[in-house]
């Protein structure tokens, strides 16, 4: 299924999708997940109607976002950093949240904020220190496209990522999650800034795949339905600036996109 969270009147409603004439259609509303308290009730009467008339709301509620870092081999070397032995967890705050055409805010105490295109997991069930033999798909409610924005002189400074990954605005999410992409077998994820590819990779190039992230993770926390793990970003990581336009594309997933504002504009 595919599926995507929107603004109506009455207050936020998903949406199954289809495809029709090329063109992704929000086909019928359909109940809310559990983990979604902001979702009113179902609209019964809402007829079909184009994905890009929409407004689009971040397809996700998590109850937290657990990030990976360095997940590409290329990613950690420009970056002057060797390749982790094990995942590098690190946790990303729900108030970053962005909805696809949100304006990503540049916070006036940051000197470089950058995009990081990633591909994001989105959590079906609760799940706690999963077997080694366990088949973790039954966990996956889908897949999502993440911008993990980064204050990267906050990063070098403070020596942990709490507050350069966390400002409000830092984590745009969409445009719809889906459960028919294959990333162990490798789906494209590019990055365009302004219209120019800054970031292009694979989730084939993953050094831990969704398996192993998921054990891991599951090992020290209980990851809860509605739950977002962006998986690591490829190289080519780079600045943003006030007036700029960030695109994120992944094969199946559709474009992720948003503008960038400096904090008080």
């Amino acid at each position: 299924m595919q599926y995507c969270r929107f603004q109506t009147e009455q207050g936020p409603q998903y949406g199954e999708l289809g495809l029709r004439q090329r063109e992704l259609w929000m086909e019928r509303v359909i109940a809310a997940p559990p983990e979604d308290w902001s979702a009113v009730r179902l609209i019964k009467e809402f007829p079909p109607r184009p994905l890009s008339s929409l407004t689009l709301l971040a397809p996700v509620t998590p109850s937290k976002i657990v990030c990976i870092g360095r997940n590409y081999r290329e990613h950690a070397a420009e970056l002057g950093n060797e390749a982790p032995k094990e995942p590098l967890l690190f946790l990303k705050a729900p108030s970053s949240l962005l909805p696809p055409g949100g304006a990503i805010r540049l916070p006036a105490i940051s000197n470089r904020v950058d995009y990081e295109g990633e591909l994001g997991i989105v959590i079906a069930r609760a799940c706690h220190k999963l077997r080694a033999d366990e088949d973790v798909r039954h966990y996956i409610r889908g897949y999502v496209i993440v911008n993990d924005v980064t204050a990267r002189d906050l990063q070098k400074s403070d020596g942990q990522w709490s507050r350069a990954k966390g400002f409000d605005t830092f984590c745009p999410v969409g445009p719809f999650v889906s459960d028919a992409i294959d990333p162990n077998a490798g789906v494209d994820v590019t990055t365009r800034l302004n219209g120019e590819v800054k970031q292009h990779g694979s989730t084939g190039d993953f050094i831990f795949d969704i398996a192993v992230l998921l054990r891991y993770i599951s090992a020290a926390m209980t990851l809860n339905p509605g739950d977002l793990i962006p998986t690591g970003t490829p190289a080519g990581v780079g600045p943003m600036q006030s007036g700029d336009v960030v695109e994120i594309e992944i094969e199946g997933l559709g474009v992720l996109r948003n503008s960038v504002v400096a904090e008080n504009a």
